[in-house]
């Protein structure tokens, strides 16, 4: 008979708590407030445990994010028969987590990658990329099914989307939300030979 196997739920639950509570203190306090030692401590365990996984406050934003990404976007989301709805709820789940939870550690990681290489590389394969690959998915499906055609780049309307998101976090001018979800969502339509209110 093979041994029990001890401490592994016991792991997974911290692993669990400093991911939840550095995303928490983040959003709560900015990304600069935010200390190794803050999410120990809100998290209930000692620094060393944080530091057995985690280098920095950097890496364990960023496997934060990650996992927010892997339970909070499911693919499915945006798998209907209708792109551009797709389009808008898309950018409406994502929009909201990043109002309500991850606005504040995605900008302070963007800052930080801008000196850091190995960091860029990660969020942009881990966290950024991710989220252009699955809009630019749902444009390339509408265009393969003649929903309609690819007028403007693609990898640009992506840009345009996303871009319009970061330089609203990053300015804090406007708001980035549901309603920003619909006009963008309505001017991709506009750039692509679609309706506005194709999508409504």
């Amino acid at each position: 008979m093979s041994p029990v196997k001890r401490g592994r739920p016991r792991s997974e639950e911290a692993r669990r708590a400093i991911l939840d509570t550095a995303l928490h203190l983040c959003a709560r306090d900015g990304y600069r407030q935010v200390t190794i030692k803050s999410i120990a401590d809100g998290a209930g365990v000692g620094r060393q445990t944080v530091y057995r996984w985690w280098p920095d406050k950097a890496q364990v934003l960023l496997d934060a994010l990650i996992d927010l990404r892997e339970r909070e976007l499911p693919k499915r989301v945006w798998e209907t028969d209708d792109p551009l709805r797709d389009v808008r709820q898309l950018l409406e789940v994502t929009f909201a987590l990043t109002h309500e939870i991850t606005g504040r550690a995605l900008v302070g990681l963007l800052a930080d990658a801008q000196d850091d290489p190995g960091l860029s590389k990660r969020l942009q394969d881990t966290v950024i990329g991710p989220r252009r690959d699955a809009l630019r998915e749902v444009l390339q499906r509408g265009v393969d099914n003649g929903v309609w055609q690819e007028r403007v780049a693609l990898p640009l309307v992506v840009d345009f989307a996303f871009g319009t998101m970061w330089y609203r976090m990053q300015h804090h001018h406007a708001p980035v939300d549901a309603k920003l979800a619909r006009e963008i969502t309505d001017a991709i339509g506009l750039m692509l030979g679609r309706r506005p209110d194709d999508a409504h």
